[in-house]
């Protein structure tokens, strides 16, 4: 990476004194916001400055703002009312590494515009592309998209991206695990040369630090937390406990005072479908969220457990980025990341914006390399609470069932089930065999009173008569 630096600024208490224009601030304080959170105060002026900029923050604390409202501001004099589509040509372009994340930007995005004439759009895979073609036509300065729908969107000829004059990569570490790389060097190589680039992630590994090297020019580092921290309004928890115990101290949780509402992760989109079936039956209000659910079921998920219909959204890695859930209070890690900068980023859905949560991780002996691996990414040891799991229900015994009778201790090895007489006396009589006796001595002949039948002569019965 060329020259970077760490910017400090002094405390910046509103936003009228980061030089935003009227129009940003009106819809700013429509929406309730009146003072910037640090990556705000810190990054806005510096790419209202025209700067690159990498920046890393720990997640809810208000980067999407950080990058949306200057951008918007750069935009403002090219602005347009007219109906033309090629008045409204691609000027601004932010990834995403999920759909759920980009849908949640482009929100941010429409909420920032609304005094303005500037349109934005999202598009992401997973629904058909033909619903989305007609709205990019129109012609949108801001587009929010997922590397691969936006690549099919290009193929398609539905998108022109030789006015790009701002780029975003937000989440930029995720889209790298996610395999990314390839579709961000095809979108790279489509961009205009002479843009202004912006990156912002929650952690910052050296595989990020490459792809800086390769899209930023001379950027500004901006962090206005620890690399790779957790943030410190987030009670972390561990509970050390079997994987067969892991369910019931689960549902144990869930139905404790303090979890009104949790997002609980696994690692595999198969867990998370069972996990959440085993909850619904036993009567914990669940829904699961992964990459194999269409769009339509994963908007209908995320949107039941925002307005409280959902108590435990059982979910992967696919959505930990971008759930931004307002006053979430608690986040259980049900099977631990193999990668510790997930956890990372699992535990950032609770404690947004100031507010204060829990994260609960149950590790079993298999994943406690994981923790370790996790305790030093964050250099701190995560407390280890008392686990105490209630004895598990015992089994309704079906309906042709009956209780046992047998006895513990150590007389059970010898136990014999005392014989039941029926109603019926009948049943209990001996054998007593009906009929005529049999005559059992070897080679006897048996005989019957009944005349033999003649059998045809084609059947090797009959003689044949002369």
């Amino acid at each position: 990476m060329n020259t970077v630096t760490t910017e400090t600024t002094e405390e910046v208490t509103s936003f009228e004194s980061l030089g935003l224009a009227p129009e940003l601030l009106k819809a700013l304080t429509e929406f309730g916001y009146t003072t910037p959170t640090p990556i705000q105060a810190k990054a806005i002026p510096l790419v209202l400055d025209g700067r690159d900029l990498m920046a890393g923050a720990q997640t809810g604390t208000g980067k999407t703002a950080a990058f949306a409202l200057p951008m918007l501001q750069k935009l403002l004099p090219l602005a347009s009312t007219s109906a033309s589509p090629a008045r409204h040509p691609v000027r601004a372009l932010i990834l995403t590494p999920t759909r759920e994340l980009a849908i949640q930007v482009e929100e941010s995005v429409k909420v920032y515009a609304k005094q303005t004439p500037l349109r934005s759009l999202v598009v992401y895979g997973g629904v058909d592309i033909r619903t989305q073609t007609p709205s990019l036509m129109k012609g949108v300065e801001v587009l929010v998209a997922t590397p691969g729908r936006l690549l099919d969107h290009v193929e398609q000829r539905t998108v022109q991206l030789g006015q790009v004059q701002m780029l975003v990569l937000d989440e930029a570490d995720r889209m790298l695990d996610m395999g990314f790389m390839p579709d961000l060097k095809r979108i790279l190589a489509l961009l205009p040369k002479q843009r202004q680039n912006l990156m912002f992630s929650a952690t910052f590994s050296n595989e990020i630090k490459k792809l800086a090297d390769d899209f930023l020019t001379n950027p500004t580092l901006v962090e206005v937390a620890r690399s790779n921290a957790a943030a410190e309004n987030v009670t972390q928890k561990v509970h050390l406990v079997s994987q067969t115990d892991k369910h019931a101290l689960l549902a144990q949780i869930l139905r404790g005072a303090d979890a009104s509402q949790a997002i609980v992760f696994t690692k595999t989109k198969l867990t998370a479908s069972r996990l959440a079936r085993q909850l619904q039956r036993e009567g914990i209000l669940a829904d699961a969220i992964h990459g194999d659910k269409s769009q339509k079921e994963r908007i209908e998920a995320l949107d039941a457990f925002k307005q409280g219909k959902v108590a435990a959204l059982v979910a992967t890695d696919v959505a930990a980025r971008g759930l931004d859930i307002d006053q979430l209070p608690m986040v259980i890690n049900y099977e631990m990341p193999s990668a510790p900068e997930d956890y990372v980023h699992r535990i950032g859905r609770t404690g947004r914006a100031g507010a204060f949560g829990i994260a609960i991780s149950l590790v079993s002996p298999e994943e406690e390399k994981y923790l370790k691996e996790i305790e030093k990414l964050i250099k701190r040891e995560i407390p280890k609470e008392p686990t105490f799991v209630a004895e598990r229900a015992a089994r309704p015994a079906a309906r042709h069932e009956r209780p046992s009778e047998k006895p513990a201790g150590r007389d059970a090895a010898t136990y014999r089930r005392p014989e039941r007489k029926s109603n019926d006396p009948w049943f209990d009589k001996p054998y007593e065999p009906t009929g005529e006796p049999v005559d059992k001595t070897p080679g006897a002949a048996r005989t019957s009173k009944q005349p033999k039948r003649e059998i045809a002569a084609l059947l090797g019965g009959l003689g044949r008569k002369e």
